[in-house]
């Protein structure tokens, strides 16, 4: 914990400014936030940074592999595959509890995602913290020195790749449902491009349209992809007018098969430090007799959907797709963030954006969310403060 600003923050803090702070960002496009915003920032020491960045690259140490695609081809098996996979993924988001072992602070990786994140959102949450307390503005939520205006260049470069932006959509299964939906507005704000059903996204031969607000017929060069298959699976009421494993004349901001190949199917493979013990339950020998320690995970479900946190003997025996769900053991979150009555946990994604020559991704800024409950997630939370959706700060 960086203590100075946590003492800063603190002593400024008051119910009445945090509601203010909330009625400022809803003000933005007269729209109230779905998710719950936590009431601070959590400030990072430049030692729990450090940690952070190694484990990153260790993760992406992984993805960078040559062998990467052929061990990751399972992933695409189990799901689907999607035509005109680009070299490497465009988005990573990695998620790391902040937890204690052997009395030490230690992040370790909850989750690791091929597939973008609030990243437009994100960069206005800080500039709003930073408005409403301005002793902030000393810190950054950015990282590789990146400042909001080089970010939000570097934000617009991988969701465009220079296509104009009357060509590029954001592509979501009803977006205007979506609790994400505050970073659509604030992408369209920030880059210009429209967020697009994908029902209203058509096909006519190789070239895909949809029209715009004025009922013109637009070609879809480039698709900012937001659109998660768990979901779109269950939707069987939606008429689509396109077919995912169709080859288009077309560019993917996030190509689908990334969300595939870079989630859990590859935490079974990372060892060390940062990394929790994970098996498959198809290679798994035999079940622990200490099950209270571990989670049953189903591999490429979204949002913590599926997840068995108490799990027993028979809730393994009963999973008939075995390749399809993993077993990890448990890590124990360190309540370190200090709220006014008590401590809060705390799980960091580092964000990073892969430009299409560059040789590695980079790492550009973070989404915290903060939880008093046995999980992290909406459902341990209810009717708590000092839960939710905020952002990490670091030291300049």
């Amino acid at each position: 914990m960086n203590t100075n600003y946590r003492n800063l923050f603190n002593q400024a803090f008051s119910v009445e400014k945090y509601n203010a702070f909330i009625d400022d960002i809803n003000s933005d496009f007269d729209y109230k936030v779905t998710f719950r915003i936590g009431e601070t920032p959590f400030f990072i020491s430049n030692e729990l940074k450090k940690q952070l960045l190694e484990g990153c690259q260790q993760v992406i140490d992984f993805i960078q592999r040559d062998d990467f695609n052929s061990l990751t081809e399972r992933a695409l098996e189990l799901n689907r595959k999607v035509p005109n996979q680009d070299n490497h993924t465009t988005f990573l988001a990695i998620d790391f509890g902040i937890c204690e072992e052997d009395g030490q602070i230690v992040p370790k990786l909850i989750e690791v995602q091929g597939f973008p994140s609030l990243f437009n959102f994100q960069n206005h949450l800080s500039e709003k913290f930073v408005s409403h307390y301005p002793f902030l503005s000393e810190l950054t939520p950015f990282l590789n020195g990146l400042n909001q205006e080089s970010y939000l260049a570097l934000i617009k470069e991988v969701i465009t790749n220079n296509i104009p932006i009357e060509n590029v959509i954001l592509l979501e299964i009803e977006p205007e449902k979506q609790n994400t939906k505050i970073d659509f507005y604030y992408c369209k704000k920030d880059i210009g491009i429209p967020f697009v059903c994908v029902t209203e996204l058509y096909e006519k031969g190789k070239q895909l349209f949809y029209k715009n607000d004025k009922g013109e017929e637009i070609q879809v060069k480039r698709i900012y992809n937001r659109v998660i298959f768990d979901e779109l699976d269950l939707r069987t009421d939606l008429q689509l007018n396109f077919d995912f494993s169709k080859s288009y004349d077309v560019e993917w901001a996030g190509h689908p098969n990334w969300f595939f190949r870079i989630s859990k199917f590859i935490l079974p493979y990372l060892k060390g430090k940062y990394f929790i013990e994970t098996t498959l339950l198809s290679d798994l020998k035999e079940i622990p007799n200490d099950l209270e320690n571990y989670v049953l995970k189903p591999l490429f479900s979204f949002s913590g959907s599926g997840v068995i946190f108490h799990v027993k003997r028979e809730d393994i025996e009963a999973v008939t797709e075995k390749d399809l769900y993993i077993l990890q053991k448990k890590v124990h979150y360190k309540p370190i963030i200090q709220s006014p009555d008590g401590l809060v946990k705390a799980e960091v994604r580092i964000l990073a954006v892969w430009p299409k020559d560059d040789e590695k991704p980079t790492l550009v800024t973070n989404l915290v969310r903060l939880s008093r409950g046995e999980m992290i997630g909406v459902k341990f939370n209810k009717d708590k403060d000092w839960v939710g959706g905020t952002v990490g700060m670091f030291e300049k």
